[in-house]
């Protein structure tokens, strides 16, 4: 039952994103140059997105489980340590140079897209590095500094 509650779900994000044109990295790059030609549909993409996921969030929050009745752990909403600002902050850089973020570029991976290849690439090798800078939680110098703050892996 999680696997096809997870494959409705990924479907109806991907639908969202295609109908929304979030895919397009020229509407999110038009969003983020608020100096330039600005555009704010993605604004109102998100916001529409929050009306959606408040009620579903609000009812786990409650609840603690999902409507599958399996049990869901919410990370602490008021946790900022450095793995938080370094992993924004790279997001962000990543997003605003390509266009892209991980949700559009699964879908645009499905057009053959070069460009959501090398996106998609380098995803796959960031969540690597970062699974290695886990893996190195205590060890000493900017990696052990940058887990430091981190919570412990269960």
């Amino acid at each position: 039952m999680a696997f096809v509650t997870a494959l409705v779900a990924g479907a109806l994000f991907g639908l969202g994103l295609v109908v929304s044109r979030m895919v397009d990295p020229q509407r999110v790059l038009g969003f983020l140059d608020v100096a330039g030609h600005w555009n704010p549909s993605l604004a109102f993409t998100m916001g529409g997105a929050v009306l959606v996921a408040a009620p579903a969030f609000l009812y786990v929050r409650r609840r603690g489980v999902d409507l599958t009745g399996a049990a869901v752990a919410l990370p602490d909403r008021f946790r900022i340590d450095r793995a938080l600002i370094g992993g924004s902050a790279l997001f962000g850089i990543g997003w605003g140079l390509s266009g892209i973020c991980p949700g559009p570029g699964l879908v645009l991976l499905t057009g053959g897209s070069p460009r959501a290849v090398v996106f998609v690439a380098a995803l796959i090798a960031g969540s690597l590095l970062q699974g290695w800078v886990a893996s190195r939680g205590s060890a000493t110098g900017w990696l052990g500094r940058l887990r430091h703050d981190a919570p412990p892996r269960a």
